[in-house]
């Protein structure tokens, strides 16, 4: 046998037994699919659940997206006690568009939040001080993203999970909003790398530290956070929701993270660029992780979804030049069946999206490779700049 097949045949060797393990974690996290339940229903308030909720709303320049969540706001029933609009200063007509409808609706109101303290990130700080200047008798508060469609029944619907099986907070993966060809590529693979390194939506974490959360739409007992001095242990993360998720975790809290598609839509970003750069800069986490656990799960992105589809090809392509081991047989196989795995997967996404598919959500796999790198990239990089704010 040539010297060069021995190498290929050995590195292919070394390369099955590095990544076996990771396959196996992969397979034992996919298999929980079939177990978690199914997503929040809407619901109707009943009659001892009036003024239970708090809604926070951080905002900065958000008024040509802000529409909408008022308006799904406004259709929930009377669990809403308030809504809290935290306008950091923006310039684009957000706090009058509040102001607005405040005066058809007096349960909404905007404020102004004070001045960016040293070691803060906006959002959480907008969070935080939404919090302390909300209502005190509400004993639930949800905060909101202003890029989210809230669909009627939402927060009944949250509110009859958590107090009927013992949550102390919960969050919802939402439907997403998809309009432009290089969004529908992209994004699909982003999303599935969570999918990947996290338990399915709708089932429990078995360790605090893996504890997946959405800030998008967080339900939390105001006395839980109130026992976490608000957003504090969150104040310097670019993914608040998750630290602050696994920091009531480890406190001994109950946390879900549930799929909320049916009562929450969400319309992120316009385009594949900014997919790219707004979401794919906090896709890695590391807010929330340890190094070691942010580059372990960077390796096992690249060797259960960024490499497969490459070295299946490349190995079919030996395979036709001739060259053929028993390694090479076996992580072809192995690899052809993670593709396999990869496009199945498809359809347990697809109704997380709105709409009819078009033929480039069924090629994301094909984005892969580059989502994976986006977020071996935003592992390597702290933010400075997010959502217009230069830090």
């Amino acid at each position: 046998m040539p010297q060069s097949i021995i190498v290929i045949s050995a590195i292919a060797s070394l390369y099955l037994l590095l990544s076996l393990p990771m396959i196996a974690l992969l397979l034992a996290r996919l298999l929980k699919g079939p177990q978690r339940r199914p997503p929040v229903a809407p619901a109707l308030s009943s009659t001892d659940q009036l003024g239970v909720v708090s809604v926070i709303i951080p905002t900065l320049n958000e008024a040509a997206r802000l529409g909408p969540c008022l308006a799904g706001l406004r259709r929930q029933s009377y669990a809403l006690r308030e809504v809290v609009v935290v306008d950091s200063r923006s310039t684009d007509g957000t706090a009058a568009l509040v102001e607005a409808e405040a005066k058809s609706d007096p349960r909404f109101r905007v404020i102004t939040d004070d001045p960016l303290p040293p070691g803060w990130v906006g959002r959480p700080w907008a969070l935080d001080y939404g919090f302390r200047h909300s209502s005190p008798h509400s004993p639930w508060v949800l905060g909101i993203d202003a890029d989210t469609q809230p669909q009627p029944g939402l927060i009944a619907g949250l509110l009859e999970i958590a107090e009927t099986e013992g949550y102390d907070l919960i969050s919802l993966s939402p439907q997403f909003i998809l309009n432009q060809p290089g969004e529908w590529w992209l994004q699909p693979a982003l999303l599935m790398t969570l999918l990947y390194r996290f338990d399915p939506s709708g089932t429990d974490a078995a360790h605090p530290e893996r504890v997946m959360a959405n800030g998008q739409c967080f339900l939390c007992r105001r006395s839980v956070l109130a026992a976490m001095d608000g957003y504090q242990v969150a104040r310097g993360s670019f993914c608040d929701d998750v630290t602050l998720a696994r920091a009531i975790a480890l406190q001994g809290y109950r946390v879900g993270f549930l799929d909320g598609r049916r009562v929450i839509r969400v319309r992120m970003y316009e385009g594949m660029a900014e997919t790219w750069r707004e979401w794919g800069r906090s896709l890695d986490l590391k807010d929330a992780a340890t190094p070691g656990q942010t580059w372990a799960d960077c390796w096992f992105l690249m060797v259960t979804q960024g490499l497969p589809l490459l070295i299946t090809v490349g190995i079919a392509l030996l395979w036709i030049g001739g060259i053929w081991t028993l390694p090479l047989a076996i992580l072809g196989g192995v690899n052809g069946f993670l593709v396999l795995i990869r496009f199945a997967l498809l359809g347990a996404i697809a109704p997380s999206y709105a709409g009819k598919k078009p033929i480039w959500f069924w090629l994301s796999p094909f984005a892969d490779l580059a989502a994976v790198a986006r977020i071996i990239l935003s592992a390597q990089q702290q933010p400075r700049q997010w959502r217009g704010r230069v830090y």
